[in-house]
């Protein structure tokens, strides 16, 4: 059965699935590699391995839904992920618009998501790279609150530390629902994972 089916004809169908971090054990945990950790959990629940290489990435092939996809993680640090991912789009044969972005947002609190079509980078040094090394943003983001940080601490130190203990003890429920909408863009479309995920709060359900 093939996905495009329950897609809008407006709706690009998509390919890759790409999470956002930095690369090494030192940034491992910390909030701003949440966009790994979905994309890692994805590969982990399908038994895919992420050991193909393309450049500064690592990537695999994935069926998720009805749809087989590539899931990719680039290793050149978070404000330099839009040229490997670049790379690794044009080896595809991808255009952007089949591209699936995760990422940490500071500007929505813990245990939320939000689907985003496409726009501005938000101040996120990833999306920047990515608009930077695609000449655009029109491709679909999944956005996973990681708050912002306390008055006496700057953002970088923030998402550059560890999910706090109360944050931890619901971090794999906050991983699932993203794993969850992720096939729900895939299979249904942007548009109608954007009503199903975006407003609710994956904690409190």
């Amino acid at each position: 059965m093939d996905t495009q089916e329950f897609l809008p004809e407006t709706e690009s169908r998509v390919r890759l699935v790409v999470g956002l971090g930095n690369p090494g054990r030192r940034y491992q945990h910390t909030r701003h590699n949440v966009g790994f950790m979905v994309v890692d959990a994805l590969a982990e629940n399908r038994g895919v391995s992420l050991g193909r290489h393309c450049g500064e990435l690592v990537y695999g092939s994935a069926r998720i839904g009805y749809a087989n996809v590539y899931l990719a993680k680039p290793l050149a640090y978070m404000n330099k992920s839009g040229a490997p991912t670049q790379v690794l789009a044009r080896r595809l044969g991808l255009d952007v618009q089949e591209m699936l972005v995760i990422h940490d947002d500071i500007d929505l609190v813990f245990g939320k998501l939000k689907i985003k079509k496409k726009g501005g980078s938000g101040g996120h040094n990833g999306i920047k790279s990515l608009k930077a090394a695609f000449g655009e943003g029109d491709f679909i983001r999944l956005r996973i609150g990681v708050g912002r940080p306390e008055k006496e601490e700057n953002v970088t130190r923030h998402v550059l530390g560890c999910f706090s203990g109360t944050e931890k003890k619901s971090l794999d429920m906050v991983i699932g629902a993203a794993q969850e909408a992720v096939m729900a863009i895939i299979d249904q479309g942007a548009a109608e994972a954007m009503n199903q995920c975006n407003g609710k709060d994956v904690i409190s359900t």
